[in-house]
């Protein structure tokens, strides 16, 4: 696909997954969509979720996106962010001992956790709502950034710790990477947003000790950890198919790191920590050598084991969303065509298996035959993966989604090489 098409084609899929966005509107939040993009009734609506969907519709007003195919315009997307700001501040937050409540329905909390994992996406949330002009988000961005550090940033270990009970007495023994993943996206962007360059700086930490353990592990990232940070390779070896703590190395989180590297790399220039963009090449290739067509059929596997074995062989929609954006943030900073023409190729294994062209968006998990499936992942919770997939291409590696469409880059432009332009099938 030509250049100026897979820009209009990423627009159109943009537009899209706002229509989805808007669809998880509830009362509470954002809820978690079915199939259909109906929000299902018997779920509570989740931290994760509800915040994840602001920044989305954040980014879309900040890229002025033009509604297409019934998608919302610019003044529903500001409605949406100040209602994400909205519920944000006031049904998910605990205003007794603070911090956020991991899940809440009409009876109120029905999950009081709080989770490192869904604090990190306050911020994240925050900030983009911040630099889309929302009522109220520069108050919740305050109050999650003096959260996240008083209770979840470990200055010792320049690391987050997971999860505490609701007042804060508690803390769990487990200590995970996910969820310091997602603290380095959200501090990279609350950096950004606030010009305050200690969340950087932290995000850079975080990267170091990531890149030292994937380098140490035959670069499969160790996901698991006791309270000392010792790795529990084996842990979940009996539910391997867990959602947030899968056994095993989970392909796409090679991927993500990958990027997030490259982007702490970017942000930090001489004050990064060392390795980053070779880590980044290293851990992209493993994750590609490991997770892609491990099975013999198309698509990514959702974990393997310490040998690069396939062991869930669901294809989940975000590792190939992750799989987008890594391989445009490498031919981005590398100018290696090569990356570029591997971006094209994931493209055309979602737009084969994934976008549901009947209902719309992505579908979340296809079997290990590419047959849409919800074993891991029934319906549509959210579009965050997908909706930033097609927005990597046209942004730069550095500031964060929100702050670089703030600044006005231009969304026509498509910084990668130029990709292969004939239409071979996937191989």
């Amino acid at each position: 696909m030509r250049p100026e098409q897979r820009i209009r084609e990423r627009a159109k899929q943009r537009s899209d997954l706002l229509r989805f966005t808007r669809a998880a509107r509830t009362d509470r939040g954002f809820g978690w969509l079915d199939e259909r993009g109906k929000v299902v009734q018997d779920k509570p609506e989740e931290l994760w979720i509800t915040c994840r969907m602001t920044h989305i519709a954040a980014l879309g007003v900040l890229a002025n996106e033009q509604p297409e195919d019934g998608g919302p315009d610019y003044r529903e997307l500001r409605t949406l962010v100040d209602h994400g700001v909205r519920t944000l501040s006031s049904v998910f937050e605990d205003q007794e001992y603070g911090g956020w409540w991991a899940a809440v329905d009409a009876a109120g909390p029905v999950n009081t956790a709080k989770q490192a994992y869904g604090h990190a996406f306050v911020v994240l949330a925050a900030s983009s709502a911040l630099l889309a002009g929302a009522d109220g988000a520069r108050a919740l961005l305050k109050r999650a950034l003096q959260v996240s550090e008083s209770r979840f940033w470990d200055e010792e270990q320049g690391l987050s710790v997971e999860e505490w009970d609701r007042d804060w007495l508690t803390l769990e023994t487990y200590r995970g990477v996910n969820a310091n993943m997602h603290t380095v996206e959200a501090y990279l962007a609350a950096g950004d947003a606030t010009g305050d360059g200690i969340w950087h700086e932290r995000a850079g930490r975080i990267a170091a000790r990531v890149l030292s353990w994937a380098e140490s592990n035959d670069w499969r990232i160790p996901e698991h950890f006791d309270e000392a940070w010792h790795p529990m390779l084996e842990h979940h070896r009996n539910i391997p198919a867990d959602p947030f703590r899968p056994y095993g190395a989970t392909v796409g989180h090679g991927l993500e790191w990958a990027r997030l590297f490259l982007s702490v790399d970017a942000t930090l220039g001489d004050n990064a920590p060392p390795g980053l963009m070779a880590g980044a090449r290293t851990l992209y290739g493993r994750a590609v050598t490991d997770g892609w067509n491990a099975d013999g059929e198309l698509g990514f596997v959702y974990t393997t084991d310490w040998d690069g074995r396939p062991v869930v062989r669901e294809r989940m929609h975000w590792v190939a969303a992750e799989a987008i954006a890594a391989a445009h943030a490498l031919a981005i900073a590398t100018g290696e065509q090569r990356y570029a023409d591997d971006a094209e190729s994931w493209w055309r294994f979602v737009d084969e298996f994934l976008v549901d062209a009947e209902f719309g968006s992505w579908h979340h998990e296809l079997d290990s035959r590419n047959v849409p499936a919800a074993s891991v992942w029934p319906g549509k919770p959210d579009t965050y993966h997908a909706y930033q997939a097609a927005l990597w291409p046209d942004v730069p590696l550095a500031p964060s989604f929100a702050t670089a469409l703030a600044r006005g880059v231009d969304l026509s432009v498509d910084r990668t090489p130029a990709v292969a332009t004939d239409d071979e099938e996937l191989s």
